[in-house]
């Protein structure tokens, strides 16, 4: 565990917005200039380049106990964000030394959702798609989409539905999860705003 850092430089105390998503996790230091090394909480990270300020918070206490760097919410200005390799790395105003920059390590990225770019046709942000219901032509209830996951070059829909099981003195209701790949070839409509996604799949697949 790293020692005590002190408090960098820059952190404005704030209050997080109604919209506030958490989109991912400062992993570490990067280089000896003050960047951060990003962990996204998703595949597209667009809304990390295009905002200006992010918002942060203690990382849990399980991750990093004996945090000191802050406490509530605060906000940094973000000077340069950029891709590299597998994550994204960025540069505050203020953390001008590695130091500064360790002393953020865990801490939780929230951004409000109004600041995302706006997706193309076609094309959603998977904090949309989280808890919407998934029907298939039919009608038929497959369950509310929990969580998405990449495999290759598609992602795929992770969605949980209720079954039962029955055993000699109770029946006992169990959470299960079916994976559908989010590809037209089986999702026919996406409405964000009737909070539904409708599909070619059985619930026997």
């Amino acid at each position: 565990m790293l020692p005590d850092l002190p408090s960098p430089a820059g952190l404005t105390p704030s209050s997080l917005p109604d919209d506030a998503i958490e989109v991912g996790r400062i992993l570490d230091a990067w280089g000896v200039k003050g960047w951060v090394k990003i962990l996204p909480h998703s595949t597209d990270p667009e809304a990390l380049f295009s905002a200006k300020a992010w918002f942060l918070q203690a990382p849990e206490t399980k991750f990093r106990p004996g945090f000191t760097a802050f406490s509530g919410t605060v906000s940094l200005h973000v000077d340069e964000v950029k891709a590299h390799s597998d994550s994204v790395v960025a540069k505050f105003s203020g953390l001008d030394d590695r130091n500064a920059a360790e002393a953020l390590r865990g801490v939780r990225i929230f951004l409000p959702r109004s600041s995302f770019p706006a997706a193309s046709k076609d094309e959603y942000y998977w904090v949309d798609l989280i808890g919407l219901s998934v029907v298939n032509r039919e009608g038929v209830d497959l369950g509310l989409v929990r969580d998405l996951m990449t495999t290759g070059p598609h992602s795929v829909l992770c969605v949980e539905y209720a079954t039962s099981q029955q055993d000699a003195s109770d029946t006992k209701a169990t959470v299960t999860e079916r994976m559908i790949p989010f590809v037209s070839a089986y999702v026919d409509a996406v409405d964000i705003a009737g909070k539904r996604i409708t599909v070619d799949w059985q619930p026997d697949y």
